[in-house]
């Protein structure tokens, strides 16, 4: 059998698989659960085949700046036919269609995060990435052609340093970058934000381009990984006005990622509130005012 045979009847058994599962969801909910990270992560390696096409062919097209948006709208859609779960952007004034280049930032709740990208990227806006990565055989390689932002540590003694070179990327491809502050998903049942790190705001304020907050709503009646719940479901996104930088320096750095992270939480709570109807525990550990993390380029976006 071909290399071509093999990988349809491995799609055709995963089908039939995930096929099984939502019939058994009928009377289970933890087969729901298995049923959509089963056809999430099938959702996920089509639309990164998918992506990787489309980067060749935009970038001969000479529009690799949209080959993201391309890989995440598909991916978006796949998941909305696949597992039920749409997530809705709010954006009143336009930012994502007319602010470039720009640091848009967000809060990372769980790997669904990825499918939140996938509806919500504007053209010409990529993930950062480390440097290294480059060299990753399929990975690197969609990155590389999807052009991605890379952030070179090596022999970096701070995350200003680090952050000139895709500062000076950014404003050189007029490309925008999206960046999960607080640095890993916090799996939370209630809405909350972990510490901010500052490496967006240093590669804000280094390219002196603004800052938009994007918050996604606590959805952990969508999906809690840890009572194995993935339900279907919608799931809303507010984008927040933009947040200039110029003008501003190092020395603003503190001031500027605490200002963002108090803004982003009160709408990450009162969006919430909306979402499940009735007021929510804040868990004040989390939520309290805090001293942002120094380290900040560890920022490329986790996958289903």
């Amino acid at each position: 059998m071909s290399l071509l045979g093999y990988f349809n009847t491995f799609l055709l058994g995963y089908a039939v698989l995930v096929a099984s599962f939502y019939m058994l969801s009928l009377v289970s909910a933890r087969a729901a659960f298995v049923a959509r990270v089963l056809a999430s992560y099938l959702m996920l390696v089509l639309a990164a085949l998918y992506g990787v096409f489309a980067s060749i062919f935009l970038t001969l097209l000479g529009r690799q700046g949209i080959s993201q948006w391309a890989a995440g709208r598909f991916f978006h859609w796949a998941m909305r036919l696949s597992t039920g779960v749409v997530f809705e952007v709010d954006d009143p004034n336009r930012v994502l269609e007319t602010t470039r280049p720009a640091v848009f930032i967000g809060n990372h709740q769980t790997e669904l995060d990825v499918c939140m990208l996938g509806a919500m990227f504007p053209k010409y806006c990529s993930v950062t990435a480390k440097a290294s990565l480059k060299r990753t055989p399929f990975l690197g390689w969609f990155m590389t052609l999807s052009g991605s932002i890379f952030i070179d540590r090596k022999n970096s003694k701070d995350a200003r340093e680090a952050m000139k070179g895709a500062a000076q990327e950014i404003q050189a491809k007029k490309q925008s970058v999206y960046i999960f502050p607080e640095g890993t998903r916090s799996y939370a049942k209630e809405p909350m934000l972990l510490p901010f790190k500052k490496g967006a705001f240093y590669l804000a304020v280094e390219a002196g381009v603004p800052i938009v907050p994007c918050v996604i709503a606590n959805y952990s009646h969508i999906l809690f990984i840890k009572n194995m719940v993935f339900n279907a479901g919608r799931i809303p996104v507010k984008v927040l006005d933009p947040i200039p930088t110029k003008g501003l320096t190092t020395a603003d750095i503190d001031d500027l990622t605490r200002s963002t992270r108090e803004l982003m939480l009160r709408e990450l709570i009162s969006l919430s509130e909306k979402v499940h109807g009735r007021p929510l525990a804040v868990p004040a550990a989390f939520n309290q005012p805090s001293k942002a993390i120094s380290s900040g380029i560890d920022t490329t976006v986790s996958s289903l």
